[in-house]
């Protein structure tokens, strides 16, 4: 449940900016991306049985989905937009070239006019000697050569200007389609948020959807934990073996990202629902975006879309220790990979509270506070 992509949005623009065609192309790869991401998440719901939080995380992956069509349509047209100028530029460019060639040509032809007429027996009988006769023809003859190059210069020019002026209407008719695709997005993308909204309201206002809220977090609980309890059950040689114990950084570990507290470990109102829920770790507000840092060297165990915490890394640490990260932007690891501490796994995703990431770490599947296994701490 993701509030899609305004921080990733400010860096695409922001790079636009900058001109770099490269950068442009890998920030829309990325977009790309986002969205066969939350496509895969819109499948996985099916598979699920039917629920409130099923059809809410449903209405937010619709909403993520609209929200990275309107991003990927407004880059483009940033970049429809930079070509257009460009052309602009070029043109004008182009126009001065021509002016120029012009000009020093009429200047030519008006010296090439004063040296005398352009005949042989003209220019013959108007010098004394054929010493004079024989220089000043070639002077002339070098004199239409160069003539001749600037006329060929001003038609490349000419069929330039032509192909800039047509390039340019291209651009400008794409202009105008990518506007009434943003208008279209983003008139979609306000019906996705109201829907949500309202969404959101009936639940607080329905207490038999809110005790039906409180009983599929309860039950989505239970299976992470079985989860966890299957990645306890497997055969010691498939456990990571780190350089130090992961038991000895108690206390030590740096911070998965950098944020602030927004609910600790225990039990809990959901403000949103008004339940009574279980934190099994620490919520943490960050920017959209920001990249998630592996605690502690690990293995990747688990990395895939999970029910209600959306896009989910298990890093194993040996020793039956694990640390997860729910909630984050998108899958960036394999199940299996090896990180150190301190490499990024994934970035912080969206939740109908705003930008959050989940952490919690778990010894066989109990869960600890992590707050005091963090320094600094969160506050």
């Amino acid at each position: 449940m993701r509030r899609a992509f305004l921080f990733l949005l400010a860096g695409l623009l922001g790079a636009q900016q900058a001109q770099d065609p490269a950068r442009v192309r890998q920030q829309l790869a990325v977009l790309k991306g986002r969205m066969v991401q939350v496509d895969q998440q819109l499948e996985a719901l099916k598979k699920r049985r039917k629920g409130v939080l099923v059809d809410l995380q449903g209405i937010a992956l619709q909403r993520d989905r609209v929200q990275a069509q309107l991003d990927s349509v407004n880059l483009r047209q940033a970049q429809t937009q930079a070509r257009i100028a460009s052309l602009t530029q070029e043109q004008a460019r182009i126009q001065a070239e021509m002016q120029r060639l012009r000009t020093s040509l009429r200047q030519q032809v008006r010296w090439m006019q004063a040296m005398g007429p352009f005949g042989e027996l003209g220019l013959y009988t108007s010098f004394r000697d054929p010493g004079t006769w024989l220089a000043k023809g070639r002077i002339l003859a070098w004199a239409r050569l160069q003539v001749a190059k600037k006329l060929a210069e001003i038609q490349q020019l000419e069929g330039d200007l032509a192909a800039k002026g047509k390039a340019l209407q291209e651009a400008q008719v794409r202009q105008a389609v990518e506007a009434r695709q943003a208008k279209d997005l983003q008139a979609a993308l306000q019906l996705q948020e109201d829907r949500l909204k309202s969404f959101l309201e009936g639940i607080q206002k329905d207490e038999a959807a809110q005790k039906q809220v409180q009983g599929e977090l309860a039950e989505e609980a239970l299976q992470l934990q079985r989860l966890l309890d299957s990645l306890t059950r497997r055969p010691k040689d498939e456990f990571f073996v780190p350089a130090e114990p992961f038991a000895d950084l108690r206390g030590k570990l740096p911070q998965p990202v950098p944020g602030t507290l927004v609910q600790g470990f225990g039990e809990h109102l959901q403000p949103q629902f008004h339940t009574r829920t279980l934190q099994t770790g620490v919520l943490v507000a960050a920017a959209m975006g920001t990249p998630v840092r592996a605690v502690a060297d690990g293995r990747v165990v688990f990395a895939d879309f999970y029910q209600s915490y959306g896009p989910m890394v298990i890093l194993d640490h040996g020793g039956g220790w694990f640390t997860l990260y729910t909630h984050l932007q998108g899958l960036s690891v394999a199940k299996g990979q090896i990180l150190k501490q301190g490499e990024a796994l994934g970035a912080v995703g969206d939740t109908v509270d705003g930008p959050r990431l989940g952490f919690e770490i778990r010894h066989m599947a109990k869960a600890e506070d992590p707050q005091r296994w963090l320094r600094p701490r969160y506050r």
